[in-house]
């Protein structure tokens, strides 16, 4: 396929992505509002920072764009995740707060790369999978 800058099997692929959606997770909607079912993550918490904050909660949504073209989404694909996290970027950068927390696009970017992978044959593991000594979720 073109645009594959390394072969991945589809256990490192798999592992990729459930590692790449942890961290969107974090961003987007870790955290619950005490009371509600209102989710949130980092995202609008650094995003209060101004300017700085933004420029950090863009630069980690970049990271995950570019760890889907390493893992082979198309162009087309690839557009539709940065055009999402252009949205949310100019969205987080209104200085009204709460704005930032409705319009999730890590997430929404990581549900067009796991359909994208899922399509290809790749099925990825759901939920929270990161090993390490410190952590073990799943």
């Amino acid at each position: 396929m073109r645009g594959v800058y390394r072969n991945y099997s589809a256990r490192e692929a798999g592992q990729s992505v459930a590692r790449l959606e942890a961290l969107a997770r974090l961003m987007d909607s870790q955290f619950v509002w005490p009371g509600t079912r209102f989710r949130f993550g980092l995202d609008p918490l650094v995003g209060l920072i101004p300017v700085v904050g933004d420029i950090i909660s863009g630069l980690i949504s970049t990271y995950l764009i570019w760890e889907a073209r390493r893992l082979g989404a198309p162009k087309w694909l690839i557009a539709r995740m940065m055009a999402n996290t252009i949205f949310d970027t100019a969205v987080g950068s209104v200085p009204v707060v709460g704005v930032d927390a409705l319009f999730r696009s890590n997430m929404k970017n990581m549900t067009l790369l796991r359909r994208h992978m899922e399509r290809r044959g790749l099925t990825c593991p759901k939920g929270p999978i990161i090993r390490g000594e410190a952590l073990h979720a799943g």
